[in-house]
């Protein structure tokens, strides 16, 4: 293969879309999905099997499995040179009294935690090999109706990883490697979102360093 693409994020419209754009330019990637543990929500659709879309098991609560993750993605990919983590969490409507308490654990193991173990790890094969693409991926944290539910859990796990991004951002001038951060409104326009996002990764260069690139309705590109 010539190009390793590595995607791990829960399963969602960007996550599906993003998949697409990479079945279009390599022979093979993989993808790690965090697995649908809440209780009372609907589980997700299977994806269409494609010959290309090399899944990999993994458990976002545990270091080692993060670390045995990366490692299983070099081996099928011969070496990461992007690794596109996407964070779509789903949402949880409820009052703060009615909270279930095993969701919100589950939400902090497998929707904040998992990052800060996946990141540690992928940072530490591209510094290793002096080079690679981090693309940290997100939606805006979405508005609430007046007579909506709460969703507190679903913007808290946005919120940290925007931190985290942001964070990454900020020292990415010290990396050896390339960091990048990109974030949506545009709800419903996941499949241009993620056209974006190659484009980007495609022309990638030292100026792109360290920024977080926005999509919305307004952008436009060849």
């Amino acid at each position: 293969m010539t190009r390793g693409i590595f995607i791990a994020g829960n399963d969602s419209a960007i996550s599906r879309a993003i998949e697409a754009e990479a079945i279009k330019r390599v022979e093979g990637f993989t993808v790690a999905l965090i697995p649908n543990r809440l209780a009372g929500m609907p589980k997700s659709t299977p994806q269409q099997t494609n010959e290309k879309r090399i899944v990999l098991d993994w458990n976002p609560s545990s270091p080692i499995s993060a670390r045995t993750l990366v490692l299983a993605a070099e081996n099928r990919l011969d070496r990461i040179d992007e690794a596109i983590l996407i964070c779509s969490p789903p949402s949880i409507r409820c009052g703060a009294a009615e909270l279930p308490l095993a969701d919100v654990e589950i939400m902090i193991n497998d929707h904040i935690r998992g990052w800060f173990f996946l990141v540690k790890e992928l940072a530490a094969v591209f510094t290793g090999r002096q080079r690679g693409t981090l693309a940290l991926v997100f939606p805006e944290i979405p508005g609430v109706k007046k007579d909506d539910a709460a969703d507190i859990l679903g913007p808290s796990s946005l919120a940290s990883f925007r931190a985290l991004t942001q964070g990454l951002l900020s020292t990415a001038h010290n990396e050896p490697y390339i960091t990048m951060g990109f974030t949506t409104s545009d709800t419903g326009n996941e499949t241009a979102f993620a056209a974006f996002i190659f484009k980007t990764i495609d022309e990638v260069n030292k100026r792109n360093n360290g920024k977080l690139h926005k999509f919305g309705k307004f952008n436009f590109f060849k």
